[in-house]
């Protein structure tokens, strides 16, 4: 007997993925220059991401770690590794004011930068300020700003070239210094240091005399405006990525655990799978599980988005982090650490905004080649205007403004942003992202297919009605029936039994009972020999229906439903109509997907009658019936052959297929595991109105991504010629490109008043 040897040469070939914290970068051109040059290694893929300040890597074997992060320092960056990142979810630490330590030093270097350069732009700008000698006070306040409130710019500019490279920070600190060592000049070397000097300021660039010029205000007032920006961008960008830091923080810290049947409180951590442990009302589940005893209601809003308590009882599974709102509960652990709902949701949302669309891919080009650009249009500015003979002054300023206006930060956020806050609210609505490809994709989608069985109905069988024979009370059909079916395990006897339950109380007990296999059930109840099941059942045990009961049954059955008899002592007694239910909330879930410009498409395994029906009562017109789950992917593609871009709703495994075959999945979270996995999109909640606010959002976040785009490309579009031609005094362009930035972080912050529609 020969043995098939095991292919491990694919287990050591796998490429392996690792997450880097960076630091030190100042600009999208930054972030494309490291993944540049992480790139460039033989078997690595990188995407680096300027606004979560993360490099998702992916490299062969044959490299180490460690290997990236010398790449990464060699390229003037710094790069820590996960296992010795400074907190579990990669956030720097924060004080409590908080900021980390990087926005409290920008906010500690602009709030001094801002009282030292206000009163040296004060004295440039209003000419009755300016007494004797005031120039040598702007020069004593500028001194600080220039020198320690630029510091950064400064320093990595030094990085840089000594890396042959140049940044937005190049652009920064050689504006600022130009500026600062030109107005050294003229007041020692010049005219500009004689008692009685006065300065004018207009918004433009005006022709005088080189030597008698100063440019204080623009090296102090560009500094102060470029560390603002810096700040509120910081910030920003911080509140930007406050909800997946919020949703990491939802978990329980510690945790009851019975040990030897006492209880003892122990960090969650220290939980183990199996492990029972005890949830009083108001406390948090500490992890994944199943209730082992006890009767609750639990609020999974911060999970799901749902705001009403779902009821739960023994043999139910529970999240962990959502609350428990009514009694005690015992828990047995079944999954802890990164394989719980939480983290597994967390990561998705992490993952989404790690990636890149396709729109900010050109935004990335166009940042890595802008620097030299600008750098080279500078110097053709200069030389330019020192040849029409406008003088080294009105040359020199139109220079500066070209360098400070062309800042391409606004590129580089303008998409990272937006996906961090869309993406972080939605996994507060219990809607997960998986990548910023998708949003390109609702764009798109103009057809919605819906699975019926669990997506717009309940996917759980229900008593709909009864229907006794004459002279019988509905009671007792319901009771006897029920007695009957608690002893099956069947879905339709499981309804039957749980209605009556309900609606009777306690139920007889039951003797005698036999399973007819796909037909019914029969036992003795308080001595009657009773039959439930198929009317066929009754009718080949020669008891059939009165004729009430018949006209009862096929009404049951033009509407797909199902009717099961009745009888007892020799004779039908009554019908019992049971179907799955639509949820309540299915029909407004479709009249917004309409709204929102989609054809809904109803598709199902179920007969036509039911298919038709439940596309009635939701306001569905195209259904596709009697589709075997191999054939639902052939629907998906005839679609799709018609010219539709199809989205596809579904929540079982046999959704799997057509889910990745669609344009768009959305995968119900009440779903299998395997759907959620071929989904784009997944929806926490099982409400078919998460889609509709899913799709919303995804093109909210869309929408905002391009404004911001546009915002940035125009802004530069247009302010580098009017610098060039020097009708910018480059202390507005400093100011103008910080705004620039914040404008953009800002306009993605907007996200978070995304809403559900009532």
């Amino acid at each position: 007997m020969t043995s098939t040897p095991r292919n491990d040469s694919a287990l050591t070939t796998a490429p392996r993925q690792i997450e880097l914290a960076i630091g030190g970068m100042t600009c999208a051109s930054c972030a494309a220059r490291i993944e540049r040059k992480l790139n460039k290694l033989e078997g690595v893929a990188a995407t680096v991401n300027y606004a979560t300040e993360k490099a998702r890597v992916e490299f062969p074997p044959g490299l180490q770690p460690e290997d990236l992060v010398r790449v990464v320092e060699d390229t003037g960056y710094t790069a820590t590794l996960p296992a010795i990142a400074q907190h579990a979810d990669g956030e720097a630490p924060t004080s409590e004011d908080g900021y980390d330590e990087h926005t409290r030093s920008l906010r500690q270097r602009m709030v001094i930068s801002l009282v030292l350069a206000v009163p040296v732009i004060a004295l440039a700008m209003v000419p009755p300020l300016q007494f004797t000698n005031w120039q040598w006070l702007s020069l004593t306040l500028a001194v600080p700003v220039v020198v320690w409130g630029a510091w950064p710019f400064h320093r990595a500019t030094w990085a840089n070239a000594r890396h042959g490279t140049a940044t937005m920070d190049t652009l920064i600190s050689v504006g600022v210094g130009a500026a600062f060592l030109w107005s050294l000049y003229a007041l020692f070397f010049g005219t500009a240091g004689e008692p009685g000097m006065r300065h004018t300021f207009s918004l433009s660039v005006e022709r005088s005399a080189a030597a008698g010029n100063i440019y204080l205000e623009v090296a102090t007032g560009l500094t102060a405006a470029i560390l603002s920006g810096r700040f509120f961008e910081a910030r920003s960008k911080r509140r930007a990525g406050a909800a997946l830091r919020a949703l990491l923080e939802l978990g329980a810290k510690d945790v009851a655990v019975l040990r030897d049947g006492r209880e003892q409180r122990i960090p969650v951590e220290e939980l183990a799978v199996g492990d029972l442990f005890v949830v009083r009302p108001g406390e948090k589940i500490a992890t994944d599980g199943v209730i082992e005893q006890g009767t609750s209601a639990i609020d999974a809003s911060m999970l799901t988005g749902e705001p009403v308590p779902v009821e739960v009882e023994a043999g139910d599974a529970v999240a962990g982090a959502c609350v428990n709102a009514g009694g005690r509960l015992i828990v047995r652990a079944t999954r802890i650490g990164s394989d719980t709902q939480l983290a597994q949701m967390a990561q998705l949302v992490e993952e989404a905004q790690s990636g890149k669309a396709e729109i900010q891919r050109l935004a990335d080009r166009v940042s890595a080649v802008f620097v030299p650009i600008v750098i080279v249009l500078a110097v053709v500015t200069l030389g330019f205007w020192l040849g029409a003979g406008a003088g080294a002054a009105a040359a020199f300023s139109s220079a500066v403004a070209v360098l400070i206006i062309a800042c391409p930060c606004g590129l580089g956020l303008a998409t990272p942003t937006a996906l961090l806050v869309g993406t972080g609210r939605g996994a507060q609505l219990g809607i997960l992202i998986k990548g910023p490809e998708v949003l390109e994709s609702t764009r798109r989608v103009d057809t919605v297919v819906l699975d019926k069985t669990g997506t717009v109905t309940t996917g759980k069988m229900s008593l709909i009605s009864v229907h006794p024979s004459q002279g019988i009370d509905e009671t007792e059909v319901l009771r006897v029936a029920g007695a009957l079916e608690h002893a099956s395990e069947h879905p339709i006897a499981k309804a039957i039994a749980t209605t009556a339950q309900d609606r009777v109380g306690e139920l007889p007990p039951v003797e005698h009972f036999a399973n007819l296999e796909g037909l019914g059930v029969q036992g003795t109840v308080e001595g009657h020999a009773v039959l439930v099941g198929r009317t066929t059942l009754l009718n080949n045990a020669d008891l059939p229906l009165p004729e009430e009961l018949q006209l009862a049954t096929k009404e049951a059955e033009s509407q797909g439903r199902t009717v099961v008899g009745v009888a007892w002592d020799g004779r039908s007694r009554g019908v019992l109509v049971v179907a799955d239910t639509v949820k309540s909330s299915s029909a407004e879930a479709i009249r917004g997907l309409r709204s929102l410009g989609l054809r809904p498409v109803l598709l199902t395994g179920d007969n036509e009658t039911a298919a038709r029906a439940v596309a009635a009562e939701v306001g569905i017109d195209e259904v596709y019936a009697e589709v075997l789950p191999k054939d639902k992917v052939d629907v998906v593609k005839r679609l799709q052959d018609e010219g539709r871009v199809v989205a596809m709703v579904g929540d079982g495994v046999n959704d799997a297929a057509a889910l990745a075959q669609a344009d768009l999945g959305l995968a119900m979270g009440t779903g299998t595991d395997v759907a959620i996995e071929a989904s784009d999109l997944t929806l926490v909640r099982g409400d078919l109105r998460a889609a509709v606010d899913a799709i919303r959002l995804a093109r909210r976040t869309l929408h905002t991504i391009k404004g911001n785009l546009f915002w940035a490309f125009a802004y530069n579009i247009a302010a580098l010629p009017l610098a060039a031609l020097g009708l910018l005094n480059p202390l507005i362009a400093g100011a103008a490109m910080a705004f620039s930035s914040v404008f953009v972080v800002s306009n993605s912050l907007r996200l978070r008043r995304f809403r559900s529609e009532p």
